[in-house]
């Protein structure tokens, strides 16, 4: 469950994580009675991203102004949702933006800390820049040193920004949480530090414990299928200034079943010649790691996000043909590796979406490589199953990016 950004600060005001003035707007009457002095932001309350782009953020100098941006706002829809509250936060002028997160990894079964000194509309294009440190062992504020030196802060800011990913850690443990983002963490030309936006995922699997997040995941209007909110590293609300980002197609509804979290697929171009489909951001960086030390240039990545939002039947098949389309759009493609940590069962969609891909692309006279790694499977039945396919199992990831490499070659 993913929270919305006023939902998010509020908790980051509980664990004294600093943050703007700012007050919610539920109808644009509200802002004749701001308590916030101009100017102010506006910002759409929609849980995808891109919200600057589609004009769901406008900076407004009086009360006048405000209430018109407010009506524009609340009538916009962005990626097929309409806001149901604004958030209208005091305006603030940043020095220099960062990008902080809070993640489980998937892989290693453990936190892991991520930052990098390009946030903000930046983040994207930051992939090489991006610093990770797993928290291997009880967590101390070393952790958050330590990720703040790989960043490569000096100074006062390495206490600083420590501080706040000690306070981000302590919000995601206490609260059970799969992710806590600060994108961009905002410094100011005095050094000081401010989280201008934010984002929380809460585990569905532990909202017994946390009712008060139970009670935040109200309701959202939509029509139709929304597009990803977020990519792996989250931009969220900015234009992407380096890598390019495209919106997945959207499904013929006749012949798909709906995506269980109304959320499609963004895929981040880079230079090579290897697509990469995972799920997860850490599972998405480990992978992108191991085919760049093998040797190999990725040509783009899908992340496909958790497996266990895909309740509808066929849905996460669906899911993931779409992300195999997406990634071989490139001609310059010569492998997909398709690396996929989850049950037996998600396993065996995953496997069902590879075949029907490569059976259309076969029709199609269009023949590529997959490399397929995933976890607790039968690998002499999925072989039987896939037959001639141009499939390759790989058991683990240093094998099955060696794998694509070679491929690729």
């Amino acid at each position: 469950m993913d929270l919305l950004e006023y939902q998010a600060k509020s908790l980051f005001r509980q664990m004294a994580i600093p943050i703007l003035p700012s007050q919610r707007i539920d109808n644009p009457a509200d802002l004749k009675g701001l308590k916030i002095p101009y100017p102010v932001v506006l910002k759409s309350q929609v849980r995808a991203g891109g919200r600057g782009r589609a004009g769901g953020i406008k900076f407004v100098e009086n009360t006048i102004d405000a209430v018109a941006a407010a009506q524009t706002i609340f009538n916009l829809p962005i990626e097929d949702e309409y806001p149901q509250v604004l958030l209208a936060e005091a305006k603030y002028n940043a020095d220099q933006e960062l990008y902080l997160a809070v993640l489980l990894d998937p892989v290693a079964r453990r936190p892991v800390l991520l930052g990098s000194r390009q946030g903000g509309m930046d983040v994207e294009g930051s992939i090489e820049q991006m610093q990770q440190v797993a928290v291997d062992q009880e967590f101390s504020p070393f952790y958050a040193r330590r990720l703040t030196l790989k960043m490569g802060l000096q100074g006062d800011l390495i206490q600083s920004v420590s501080t706040i990913v000690e306070k981000m850690y302590r919000l995601f443990v206490e609260k059970d949480l799969d992710l806590v983002e600060i994108n961009p963490l905002g410094i100011s030309p005095t050094g000081e530090v401010m989280a201008l936006d934010g984002k929380v995922t809460a585990n569905d699997d532990a909202l017994g414990r946390h009712p008060d997040l139970a009670t935040l995941s109200g309701k959202r209007q939509s029509s139709g299928l929304a597009r990803e909110r977020r990519s792996p590293h989250a931009g969220g609300d900015r234009p992407h200034s380096q890598s390019k980002v495209q919106q997945s197609p959207e499904f013929d509804p006749k012949s798909k079943s709906p995506i269980s979290n109304s959320e499609s697929l963004q895929l981040i171009e880079l230079d090579g010649n290897i697509a990469i489909l995972c799920n997860g951001v850490g599972l998405t960086m480990a992978t992108l790691d191991a085919v760049t030390h093998q040797g190999g240039k990725p040509a783009n990545f899908v992340n496909i996000g958790s497996l266990d939002r895909y309740y509808a039947a066929n849905a996460l098949r669906d899911r993931a043909e779409l992300g195999l389309e997406l990634v071989a759009q490139d001609k310059n493609v010569k492998v997909i590796l398709v690396n996929i940590l989850g049950s037996a069962s998600k396993s065996e969609e995953i496997i069902a979406a590879v075949a029907g891909y490569l059976e259309r692309k076969a029709r199609a006279n269009r023949h590529i490589q997959v490399v397929l790694r995933l976890v607790e499977i039968d690998a002499d039945a999925v072989k039987k199953r896939l037959g001639q396919l141009p499939v390759q199992l790989a058991s683990t990831l240093d094998e099955a990016a060696a794998a694509s490499v070679s491929s690729a070659k």
